[in-house]
Order: structure tokens, then sequence, then C-alpha cells
């Protein structure tokens, strides 16, 4: 489900909108509601000028934010095409932004996917990998989680062969708070199938992912 969806024609979020695939809801009015708690617990006013229209803005910008909580993103590989191929298929620099979990602050990278199609030769369109991607970044995440989610969902419902995921991010909770390391990055990597058991057809991927 697009946003579309659960939007009205000018971008207004509707209060009673409900996901067909994930049966999740957008409040809009509550969450409005939650950012103008959160300034007053700051210690701001949310009735001066600068932050009248800030909750309203805030809560629309998490509705497409969390896009990816309102639909399987999975079914983006419904569409598929017999090519009769069973040679690698490698997406790199898929550019991915995501929120962690557990400070709410973004994380944001590239994601590289990579799959042998199985015995049927079936592949999918090169786009849908990306919105594969960006279906899983698009809700409160955890970057392992998140490598898993995208090799399962190929494997699965692409019947793949063998299927290698690898995402390199830099974390804003690392970079703006806490221990304060900006330009440090987290690589993360998952593989299904033959790349779990064959070293060399896996260190090919690793090759061509990292340009060598």
């Amino acid at each position: 489900m697009n946003t579309e969806d659960m939007t009205g024609s000018a971008g207004a979020a509707v209060d009673s909108a409900v996901s067909l695939s994930t049966g999740r809801v957008f409040d809009q009015a509550r969450a409005e509601a939650a950012i103008r708690e959160l300034l007053l617990a700051v210690g701001e006013d949310p009735d001066r000028e600068g932050l009248r229209e800030t909750p309203a803005r805030v809560a629309r910008a998490y509705r497409e934010i969390f896009d990816g909580l309102y639909h399987d993103p999975a079914e983006v590989l419904a569409k598929t095409f017999n090519e009769d191929h069973r040679e690698l298929v490698l997406v790199k620099d898929i550019p991915i932004y995501s929120t962690c979990e557990h400070h709410l602050v973004p994380f944001y990278g590239h994601a590289h996917i990579g799959y042998i199609p199985g015995v049927d030769g079936t592949v999918t369109g090169l786009s849908k990998l990306a919105r594969l991607v960006d279906g899983f970044a698009k809700r409160p995440q955890v970057q392992e989680r998140l490598t898993s989610q995208v090799a399962d969902a190929v494997a699965e419902h692409l019947h793949a062969s063998a299927v290698i995921v690898v995402i390199e991010c830099e974390h804003l909770c690392m970079a703006m708070r806490g221990i304060r390391k900006p330009g440090a990055s987290t690589v993360t990597s998952a593989v299904r199938g033959g790349f779990r058991n064959d070293a060399r057809a896996r260190a090919e991927a690793m090759s061509l992912i990292r340009g060598q």
C-alpha cells in the first residue's frame, strides 16, 4: 500500500485509514499531540510562531519515514520474469535511509543485493530490489535485522538458490550523541542458500560488491 492509500489528495493523513496488508493505523491527531507534548517536555513553547505548525509537520514526516509499517515490503517481488538465468544478479550502491529504533534518529548508507536465481531461472525487475530495501528501511529498525529481512525476502519470494546482502551505514546515534564518532560506519551481511557453503562464490560476490 502506498502513501496515497493512507493520505488525502492534499497529503494530510487520514486518521482512520487502515493498511489492508498489515492492519496498522497511522493516527495523525495522536502523533501531533505527542510531538506537542515532547516540545513541552523539553521546555519549548509549541505555540510560538516557529513551532506552531511543527507537530503537524513532524507527524506527516513520520508517516512518510515509517511508510514501511503499512505494507508488506516483499509484495514488490510478486512481479517476476522467467529469463532462464542462473548466474549472479547484483545491484550495488542502493541508497538507504532508515531510523534507529533505539533513539529514533537516522542511519543511512548503501545496500548491495546479489542473488543467483533458482532452478526455474526466475528474476525480478532491478528497481524492485531497491523498493524492497526502502520498504524494510522505512520503519523503526536495527541494521542487523534490516539486512536479514531483505535477504530472507529475496530468498523466499524469488526462490533464489543463493542470496547475499551487504549494508553499510553511518548511524547518527553514534555521530551526534553518546560516543560522538562521526564517520564511523557499520557493515552487516546476510547470506542464504548456496553462498553459505560455497566460499568461492561468496568471495566472488564480495569482490564485485567491493569493486575489486
